[in-house]
C-alpha cells in the first residue's frame, strides 16, 4: 500500500491575481471546500497516512485549515451547532507535514518533488498530485486508489493518470503516448490533431518511486525553457529502462489554476450539488 503523498502548493498563483495576493491559490473555494481538500479527500480514501504539503515561505492558510480551531469548536458547541464539528475536525489517522519551498533559486514542477525525496525510502513509492486541480467523482471513488491498484497489477512502482479531452482541446495541451501494454512512452506537447497518439491529457497525478524522486532532485533545468520540469525526470527514468503505467482518470476534471477553470469548477459543483 502507498501511504505517503506529496502535494505541491507553493506557487504564487499569478494567473489568479489579484485574489491570490491574500488567498493562497490552493485555498480558493470550490463550493464550501478549498481546492486542495478535494485532493486530500481522494488520497485519504486510498489509504494515505502521511501527507507532505510543499508550501511557500508565506504560507499559513493550509496549515490553519488542517489544524484544530479551538475557538470555532467552542463557539459551535455554545451555539448548539455540534453537527458542524465534523466538518471542521482535523483529519483522523493522517499525519500532516509541511516542507517549505524557497522563493529564490530554481523554479519548476520538479523542485517540490526533489525537496520531498529525502522522506521517501529506497523501494518506496508515493503519490504526487499538484494542488490546483482535482477530479470530482459522483461514485465516491478514489483516483489515487485506482492508480495504485493499476501500478500494483502491472508489477511496477510508478504510474500516472491522463484525463480524456475533447478533440478541440488536444492541440492546446500535453498528450500522452503509450505503448501496446498501456505504459508511458512520452508526452507530446500541443500536437496537431492528426498527429495526436491519444486523447489523454497529462493530469499531473502520479505514483513515483524513489528513483524518480532522486532524478527530480538532481537533474538540471530544462535547457530550452530554463525550468526544472518533472517531465524531464520521468523521461530520464524511461530512458534508463524504467516503466511507468498509464491509467485513465475517472470523474469530471476540475482545473482551478486559471480564472476560467476555477469558475467552471464552481459552476459545475453547484450544478452537481443541486442535482
Amino acid at each position: 500500500m502507498i501511504t505517503k503523498a506529496i502535494i505541491p502548493v507553493a506557487g504564487w498563483g499569478t494567473r489568479m491575481l489579484p485574489i491570490t495576493k491574500s488567498i493562497e491559490k490552493c485555498m480558493l473555494p470550490v463550493g464550501t471546500r478549498p481546492v486542495v481538500d478535494y485532493i486530500v479527500q481522494d488520497i485519504v480514501r486510498a489509504g494515505v497516512k502521511d501527507i507532505y504539503f510543499v508550501v511557500g515561505e508565506q504560507s499559513t492558510q493550509v496549515q490553519s485549515y488542517y489544524r484544530s480551531n479551538i475557538q470555532l469548536n467552542d463557539y459551535l458547541r455554545r451555539a448548539g451547532k455540534q453537527d458542524k464539528l465534523a466538518l471542521v475536525a482535523p483529519l483522523r489517522d493522517v499525519r500532516i507535514h509541511f516542507l517549505t519551498q524557497p522563493s529564490t533559486g530554481g523554479y519548476g514542477t520538479s523542485i517540490p518533488v526533489g525537496l520531498a525525496s529525502e522522506f521517501i525510502e529506497p523501494g518506496e513509492s508515493a503519490f504526487v498530485v499538484m494542488g490546483d486541480q482535482f477530479f470530482w467523482r459522483v461514485d465516491g471513488g478514489s483516483n489515487a486508489a485506482d492508480l495504485a491498484e493499476l501500478v500494483k497489477s502491472r508489477g511496477l512502482s510508478a504510474g500516472l493518470l491522463g484525463n480524456p479531452v475533447e478533440e478541440a482541446f488536444i492541440p492546446q495541451t500535453g498528450i500522452i503516448e503509450t505503448d501496446e501494454q498501456g505504459n508511458f512512452v512520452r508526452i507530446i506537447e500541443k500536437p496537431r490533431l492528426e498527429e495526436a497518439p491519444s486523447n489523454l491529457s497529462n493530469s499531473s497525478f502520479y505514483v513515483l518511486n524513489k528513483e524518480i524522486f532522486e532524478l527530480a532532485r538532481t537533474l538540471p533545468a530544462n535547457p530550452q525553457r530554463g525550468e526544472f520540469e518533472l517531465t524531464d525526470a520521468i523521461n530520464a527514468y524511461i530512458a534508463s529502462g524504467g516503466i511507468i503505467a498509464v491509467g485513465e482518470a475517472k470523474g469530471d476534471y476540475m482545473e482551478c489554476g486559471s480564472p476560467s477553470g476555477w469558475l467552471r469548477a464552481n459552476n459545475a459543483m453547484a450544478e452537481l450539488q443541486r442535482n
